[in-house]
């Protein structure tokens, strides 16, 4: 068969030109395998052997024959093809060789007239229909798919007389038949139950329901155009011919049904083209007609005062059995005649629907309505697809009483919008709202249809609805095999793709340039901006229509496709930030193709290595930039595709450094146990001894109870041998190992000493040259560093974070800027899968609140901290956060809750934790004060003081020193307590904390002391 671009119509191979519109027929390319959405129909003789035993076998070859004859008449009637005949079964398939979004519903209306036509030729029968994706246009050029076995089955489980259709026809067919549900069945071949209903009806018209009592969103202007056209009509009376045009589901008729609510005082009649079958010509006007003339047409007709000549046309329409329509131009006149006669009377609606579907001889006839319809208010409405255009590309054109408007998708906000009509008050979870949002990409029918999904499926989940699929399946199968084609290759680069990419891709097509803008032109692409210098880049106007171009590719093209493409973008996308990670992922595809199609050997083992690599690459991009969730799921994909040999161990410290931060605890442990098994196998002892570092320094950060004196022991004695051994990379890793337990033993001047030592070690950008330099601000951040020298480095840094400097603006008296640049980074760690970075977050969040003074704010900030690392299973940092809420609780009066908190963080505890071990020191001198027990205070405050006088880290130093002073204070030691005092101040003044200078200088000035300028 051939399929006509400009109409639409089929015709057999032979045909050089379209019997229905005349356009030159275009070979539909050479035939290769395609992947389709179908339906397929079975249908089969019962007890065929016993009539063979009793009728005579010319008979029966007489009454077989009439049977085949007569399945396959119906099939084809009904837009199918017969693919076998097997025994008395016969097998067709609806969708071959081209796909209708209505296939499922031809299958059943075959189905049911094949069922009804069994008695009739004196036999009984049984039908099977079932949808899926199958493969077809192969050498055998027979349908292969699940869909196909499963409708043989359904038929075979029959009762004579049965059609039994499975789920996925059902969902496609849901609006336009009746059926009883069966107990699901056991199939042959099923490893469970199938899903299965018995046919009872198809309905004659099988429009989609919509949910019309929703309110209209977004679309004003276009409803105030049609409106002005309306009054036009009514105050002119003339004709005004209104086309709409829009893509299937985007409205049109919403948008009609609105605007007919507000029109009174008129007569509105309707017809629908449809899609295919017999006598379609003139379907909607016998529809008009029937609306017009409901009973004893031939006598209303003559109410009407027209002469016979007028109305015999109509009368020839309206009969149901033999007639014969009269010329194409004496009905349309005849229809105009009625029309006007009725709008004598009262202004008409002629609302004429799917107008894209109409055969030449309607389209004619509605021109000719609005050409010459003179003295009556009437509105002819058309409702159409883009396809109008393709067919009739001067339609209304040069037309002062026409108006043709284009229906666009629905901005975000509107599709918001519509969401919450739909739901009512119901609500989605985040995750499934953004889906919906995305994928329906301001189509209104597609929101509908995906929520109801939502509404029947028993989990929440929604995937593209099937009736969604089929409408976009045609759109582009009804395509020529040129641009189909196009189509095809950008689907394999994106949603967004490039010429040249396509160039190369099918570089059997000449006029790339000329396909590209005709299907702009029939609303399939739209031009958009080009990541490649010098190219052009198109975006296809529905990224569904991307999937269904893609989703008709058989896997080997599939593959063979995207291997061209990655070879394509390494020469031309040599700019791209993102390159590794699109060529990795191209690259991967062509692969797991090639392995889900059993292919192995070189080629196939190349591929994954080379996406393994291209993976890798971008994985530690994103772990230096905190991008947590890509970086997990890049190095997941490399670490599956490397060949073993390949999969180094800085790869997999990186993983499973991701995983860590990103609170993915098992499968981290799940990595390292795995690498420190194959370690010990190979005998690699190095590597094995790596791993086993990891391990212990991972439990730092996890663990509850850790030995930091133990982990400084094993950095040392690593870092001596691999020092020995000349191994730079796992000496790097063995001195930051030692680097985190200077870092929580505060001393921030070694933990900067040993920054150096590793840069020293392993020269030059690496995977970790980000984290190494944010250790090296925090130690500057929180070390000896004056706050203004701390900012002028943080200006500095070759890898910027949103919160960089934020500590010292807020030592230095900007609290609201710390403030906007701490809620920035913490936004971008939750955004980004940094869950454990979130959490850890909220502790310099704590600092600031409380420097500014705002323990409401503080506890707010310290509780969200506590409550996430208990979500995440992250108890360790409860040693210092749990202190900090504690804290924050003290400040506000709530003793009670302090003590609760203060109790948490001594059980997390680890030994050698430095700065947790101050802050529960001040947590309990602070309760021991409040409650009177004034020997413990000073116990608890010079604990505090001692530990923070082995730090390096000034502010907490200044903090103790004060907080020791009060307690001083309070037990009548004033001039231990002005020392205590002169003390904070010089660590404040060195630190540059500018709030604490001002306040502890005015604490000594009330004590009567002296203090320098």
């Amino acid at each position: 068969m051939r399929i006509c671009t400009s109409c639409g119509h089929e015709s057999e191979e032979s045909f050089r030109f379209c019997p229905a519109c005349g356009s030159a027929l275009a070979s539909d390319g050479p035939r290769r395998e395609q992947r389709k959405r179908v339906t397929v129909l079975f249908c089969d003789v019962t007890d065929s052997t016993a009539l063979g035993e009793t009728v005579d076998p010319e008979a029966l070859r007489a009454v077989l024959a009439r049977y085949f004859n007569r399945m396959k008449t119906i099939v084809e009637r009904h837009g199918g093809s017969v693919e076998k005949f097997i025994g008395d079964a016969v097998m067709a398939v609806f969708g071959v060789p081209t796909v209708h979004e209505d296939d499922a519903v031809r299958a059943l209306r075959a189905a049911v007239e094949m069922r009804d036509v069994f008695p009739e030729l004196g036999l009984r029968g049984r039908i099977g229909v079932d949808s899926g994706e199958i493969v077809t246009g192969t050498a055998e050029r027979l349908a292969t798919g699940d869909a196909v076995n499963v409708a043989s089955r359904l038929q075979q489980a029959a009762a004579p007389g049965e059609v039994l259709i499975g789920a996925a026809t059902l969902e496609l067919a849901r609006n336009a038949v009746d059926v009883q549900r069966l107990e699901p069945l056991r199939l042959k071949g099923k490893a469970k139950p199938v899903l299965a209903y018995r046919l009872v009806s198809v309905s004659p018209d099988a429009a989609v329901a919509r949910a019309l009592d929703a309110p209209l969103v977004g679309r004003t202007e276009e409803l105030n155009l049609l409106g002005q056209a309306w009054q036009r009509s009514v105050s002119e009376r003339s004709c005004q011919l209104f086309t709409l045009l829009g893509a299937a589901g985007v409205g049109k008729s919403r948008l009609v049904a609105e605007f007919l609510s507000t029109v009174a005082d008129s007569t509105v009649v309707h017809g629908r083209c449809l899609s295919y079958g017999e006598g379609i010509t003139y379907w909607p006007v016998v529809s008009i007609l029937k609306q017009l003339l409901p009973d004893e047409p031939a006598a209303r007709l003559q109410l009407y005062g027209l002469e016979p000549t007028m109305t015999a046309p109509l009368l020839d329409l309206l009969q149901e059995e033999g007639g014969h329509p009269a010329p194409p131009l004496e009905t349309a006149w005849a229809l105009r005649k009625l029309l006007e006669a009725e709008a004598s009377r009262q202004p008409v609606i002629c609302l004429l629907d799917d107008l894209h579907w109409g055969e030449p001889a309607l389209l004619d006839l509605v021109e000719h309505v609005a050409d010459l319809s003179r003295d009556a208010p009437l509105l002819l409405l058309c409702l159409a697809r883009p396809e109008l255009l393709e067919r009739r590309p001067g339609w209304a054109g040069g037309k002062l009483n026409a108006i043709t408007a284009l229906l666009e998708p629905l901005a975000t906000v509107q599709i918001e919008t519509l969401i919450s009509n739909l739901l009512a008050g119901a609500s989605l979870a985040p995750e499934l709202h953004d889906r919906v949002l995305v994928s329906a990409d301001g189509n209104p029918l597609f929101v509908e249809e995906m929520l109801a999904l939502v509404r029947d499926s028993p989990d929440g989940e929604v995937e593209v609805p099937a009736t969604v699929q089929a409408l976009l399946a045609a759109r582009i199968d009804q395509l020529g095999f040129d641009e189909r084609t196009i189509l095809e290759g950008g689907s394999v680069e994106g949603n967004v793709f490039h010429r040249g990419a396509v160039a190369a891709l099918v570089p059997d097509q000449g006029d790339v340039d000329g396909r590209l803008l005709g299907l702009v032109r029939k609303e399939l692409l739209r031009p958009d901006r080009a990541q490649i210098t010098g190219d052009n880049a198109f975006r296809f106007r529905h990224i569904l229509i991307r999937d269904a171009a893609y989703d008709g590719l058989p896997k080997a093209v599939r593959a063979d496709l995207h291997e061209r493409f990655a070879r394509w973008l390494e020469s031309h996308g040599e700019d791209l930030v993102e390159l590794d990670e699109l060529l990795g992922y191209h690259l991967e595809q062509a692969f797991r193709y090639l392995a889900e199609l059993g292919e192995g050997g070189e080629r196939v083992s190349a591929l994954a290595a080379a996406a393994g690599r291209r993976l890798e690459s971008a994985g530690v991009r994103a772990y230096g930039r905190y991008d947590l969730s890509a970086a997990v799921t890049l190095l997941r994909r490399a670490l599956e595709l490397l060949p073993v040999e390949e999969r180094t161990f800085g790869l997999v410290r990186v993983f499973a450094r991701s995983l860590l931060w990103a609170a993915l605890d098992d499968e981290a442990d799940a990595l390292l146990r795995s690498e420190l098994q194959r370690s010990k196998a190979i005998g690699d002892d190095s590597r094995a001894t790596r791993v086993e570092l990891f391990i212990h320094g991972r439990a730092s950060v996890t663990t509850p109870g850790v030995d930091y004196e133990a982990l400084r022991v094993e950095a040392e004695r690593a870092i001596t041998t691999f020092e020995a051994a000349g191994d730079s990379e796992a000496l790097a890793e063995a001195i930051e190992e030692l680097m985190w337990v200077e870092l929580v033993a505060c001393r921030q001047a070694t933990v900067l000493d040993l920054v150096d030592r590793v840069r020293l070690v392993t020269p030059g950008p690496h995977a970790l040259s980000r984290e190494l330099e944010d250790r090296e601000l925090a130690a500057h951040s929180y070390g000896p560093t004056p706050a203004q020298e701390v900012l002028a480095f943080a200006e500095r840094r070759a890898y910027p974070n949103p919160d960089d400097g934020a500590w010292s603006l807020a030592l230095m008296g900007d609290v609201a800027k710390a403030r906007e640049l701490l809620a920035a980074q913490k936004a971008l760690l939750r955004d980004r899968g940094a869950r454990v970075g979130e959490a850890t977050s909220s502790q310099e969040m704590f600092e600031v609140e409380m420097l500014a003074g705002d323990a409401v704010a503080a506890e707010r900030e310290a509780r969200a901290g506590c409550e996430l690392v208990l979500e995440l299973g992250r108890p360790a940092f409860l040693c210092l956060q749990a202190p900090q809420l504690a804290l924050a609780l003290l400040a506000l009066g709530r003793d009670d809750e302090a003590e609760h908190w203060l109790r948490v963080g001594e059980e997390a505890l680890s030994s050698g934790d430095v700065i947790a071990e101050i802050h529960i020191d001040r947590v309990r001198a602070r309760l021991a004060t409040r409650r009177g027990d004034h020997a413990t205070a000073a116990g608890r405050g010079r604990a505090a003081v001692d530990r923070a006088e082995q730090t390096d880290m000034l502010y907490w130093q200044g903090e103790v020193w004060s907080e020791y002073a009060d307690i001083l204070l309070e037990v009548g030691r004033g001039d231990d307590a002005v020392g205590a005092l002169r003390v904070a101040l010089d660590r404040y003044e060195r630190k540059g904390v500018v709030v604490r200078i001002a306040q502890t200088k005015a604490r000594l000035a009330s004590l009567d002391v002296a203090v320098a300028p």
